[in-house]
């Protein structure tokens, strides 16, 4: 009996680490996601301003201005892809990451007895 109390005891404080463990996890996790949101944002600005010089340019018939912002919106939306693979990447970690946190929530309250039927 008494060492059945200690596993127990032990799977709980296990239990309670890897839960703390994981919710540390998704709180940098959304930290990240909300400093990737605003470089996303400010990505999709820098795309919008470089694609109004370049109309600028084109409607004023300034050719070296055009092919050099040309240029400078295609890198700008390469890097607005980078960034915002990253925002979904994150966006899909934090959902795993939820996804495990309740699995092991479920799976801790079978093995204490609870059903989950109220």
């Amino acid at each position: 009996m008494g060492s059945d109390l200690r596993r127990r005891t032990a799977a709980s404080a296990v239990h309670t680490a890897e839960f703390i463990a994981s919710s540390a996890r998704l709180a940098e996790l959304h930290e990240c996601s909300v400093l990737l949101r605003r470089t996303r944002m400010r990505a999709e600005e820098i795309v919008d301003e470089a694609r109004a010089l370049l109309a600028e340019a084109e409607r004023l018939g300034d050719a070296d201005r055009i092919l050099s912002l040309r240029g400078q919106v295609e890198q700008a939306r390469q890097a607005y892809s980078k960034v915002l693979t990253a925002y979904v990447t994150i966006c899909r970690r934090i959902t795993e990451e939820r996804q495990a946190i309740l699995q092991a929530q479920m799976e801790e309250d079978r093995r204490a007895g609870l059903s989950g039927v109220a």
